[in-house]
Parts: C-alpha cells; sequence; structure tokens
C-alpha cells in the first residue's frame, strides 16, 4: 500500500507520538522540579531558531499567561524575542553569541534553560548551553535523535524519535503542552487558590 505524502507524515507522527509516550514520566519530573524553581522565585530562560524560537515562544508565553489552570505568573523569558537585543549581540559579538549573552545577564543558578533544536547542532544554542552550565543553571534538551552534540551538554533530553524535522517540531509542541500541564498540576498543590492573582 502507497502512502500519499501526507499519509506518510501521519504515519511518521503516529510513530513518534509512540515514543513520547515513554517519555511522559521525564517531562512530568521536568514541570514538577521546574514549578518548583519557578515559585521559589528562579526563571526559565528558552532558545532556538526558527520553528524551534517559536515553540520557546510558546513555552514562555504559558507559563507567563496561563496554559489551562489559574495560578500565579510565572517567570519565563524566550531569548529569541527580543530583536534590538539578539541583533546588537549578533552584530557586536557574532550570530553564536545572540543567546548566550543574555543567558549570562539573565541566568541565576538554579534557573532552568530549555534549549530547542531538531539537529542538536545550533552553535548558537550550544554555546547558550555552554553559558548556562557557567552560571549554574539547569539544563534540558528537546531535540531530535541522539546522541547529538546538544544531548552531550545537557542534563537531560528529550529526543524526538523522527526524522523529518515537521515531525520533530510537532512532538516538541506535544511536549511542551505535557511540561505546562505538569507545571500546573504542581503549582496548583503548593500555592494556596488565595495566592492566586491575574
Amino acid at each position: 500500500m502507497r502512502f500519499s505524502t501526507g499519509g506518510r507524515h501521519v504515519a511518521a507522527l503516529r510513530t513518534a507520538l509512540v515514543a513520547l509516550e515513554a517519555e511522559i514520566g521525564r517531562v512530568e519530573r521536568w514541570g514538577h522540579l521546574l514549578a518548583d524553581r519557578l515559585v521559589d522565585g528562579g526563571r526559565l530562560l528558552a532558545v532556538g531558531n526558527g520553528g524551534s524560537a517559536a515553540e520557546a515562544q510558546h513555552l514562555t508565553a504559558e507559563l507567563v499567561g496561563r496554559y489551562v489552570d489559574e495560578r500565579m505568573p510565572l517567570s519565563a523569558i524566550a531569548l529569541c524575542t527580543d530583536s534590538a537585543a539578539v541583533t546588537a549581540i549578533s552584530n557586536d559579538y557574532g550570530l553564536e553569541a545572540a543567546f548566550a549573552r543574555q543567558v549570562r545577564a539573565h541566568a541565576r543558578p538554579g534557573d532552568v534553560l530549555v534549549a530547542l533544536s531538531t539537529s542538536g547542532r545550533s552553535a548558537n544554542v550550544l554555546a547558550a548551553v555552554e553559558a548556562a552550565r557557567d552560571c549554574g543553571a539547569i539544563v534540558w534538551a528537546l531535540t531530535g535523535p541522539g546522541p547529538n552534540p546538544l544531548t552531550e551538554v545537557c542534563d537531560d533530553a528529550l529526543c524526538a524519535a523522527a526524522a523529518a524535522t515537521a515531525t520533530i517540531q510537532e512532538i516538541h509542541l506535544i511536549a511542551i503542552h505535557l511540561l505546562c500541564a505538569a507545571v500546573d498540576s504542581r503549582v496548583a498543590a503548593s500555592v494556596p487558590a488565595e495566592e492566586v492573582v491575574a
């Protein structure tokens, strides 16, 4: 039986989703630790290029705003969104430093950096990870098949079981939603309802 291009895409996504199901425990552990750090005044930083930048922005928006449940706003910054900083740093220090310099400005020990790269080889994402580790931050990766350079330098990684960039990004988006759900659950269990503010 021959599949259309769309059929092959859906079949690849189905296979990758089955693999993601085995990673739910990992993502929930991340979410619980992240919630604890954020409630205690820590910060999440997120980096990525292209579609991964959009997903980094999606993650931080869900935390600063809300995913599903009402809860306190949580500190989260997508380092790709400040166009003045990204372009100035890239102009003065090179594109590879675009995120790393921001990490050095914002990250504190115990903060969390989520690094997104479908290939696991983006030089500016890898430089951001190095900067985060120097700052004492926890580093997690959402990436494609491992091992790759990104998985080698992070504290933990979720590797999408897919070859196509689009499918990897789709798995990352689902993982982001699972992470946000775990954060919401943990915050709801740890923060009294009267402390929830709009």
